[in-house]
């Protein structure tokens, strides 16, 4: 009954930060990362209502697919590499969430072309400015955005991003903030509406959530530690 119980917690915990903020609870997507851990466990959410997974390497995703029902939506959360893009876009991933340069960007709308697709994806910005971690800085983002925008097999959704992790909370606010002021700059620039946010992990979601979250990415928090 763990997973069960922790989605419980945690779906409410949603909702209450959600209504904070302004927003109905159904506005914000919880995505289960689901990385390192056996299909067994993804089945005891599943069997709770969970339909919604997020896996960081495309091998391990690959290998989980086919056990798990047909109507579970999975996202790539981890970076891809260009030589992988074939696959990871014939997987069927419902958003590609770490697309973290201009090069994977255009790599992917080149294939996804060629089979004859539209991949959905989202940007990843590196709010920190951490030269250990991928992503757009701000500026490069702004820069790239008429290419990116000019691309014509892609769908992109929003952002996402993953602050330097800290102790306390609250202390993410200011990166989850910086995304969201992003997105609405990129937006009032046209031509996209750049619906989704996803930022905010097992241990500062509800703060992503107060600051504009659609999308959080929560898993030690619903699976238990990792091994």
């Amino acid at each position: 009954m763990y997973i069960q119980d922790q989605l419980r917690e945690i779906r409410t915990q949603m909702a209450a930060a959600a209504t904070r903020s302004g927003r109905a609870p159904e506005s914000v997507q919880l995505l289960a990362v689901s990385k390192t851990f056996p299909v067994d466990d993804i089945m005891h959410a599943y069997h709770d209502g969970q339909r919604c997974f997020g896996e960081n390497r495309l091998q391990e995703a690959m290998a989980k697919m086919p056990g798990m029902p047909a109507d579970c939506v999975w996202h790539l959360i981890g970076p891809l590499q260009r030589n992988k893009v074939r696959k990871a876009l014939e997987q069927g991933f419902a958003l590609i969430e770490a697309v973290d340069s201009l090069k994977l960007a255009q790599a992917i709308s080149r294939i996804a072309g060629e089979l004859g697709t539209t991949a959905r994806i989202l940007l990843e910005v590196n709010v920190d400015g951490e030269s250990t971690k991928h992503g757009f800085t701000p500026e490069e983002l702004i820069q790239s955005w008429p290419e990116l925008t000019a691309l014509p097999h892609l769908d992109i959704r929003g952002l996402m991003c993953i602050p330097a992790f800290t102790d306390e909370p609250e202390d993410a606010r200011p990166a989850f903030r910086t995304l969201r002021l992003l997105a609405e700059q990129l937006r009032a620039t046209g031509p996209l509406p750049l619906p989704e946010l996803s930022m905010g992990m097992s241990h500062d979601y509800p703060i992503a959530i107060e600051e504009g979250a659609t999308i959080v990415r929560v898993g030690s928090a619903i699976f238990g530690k990792r091994g």
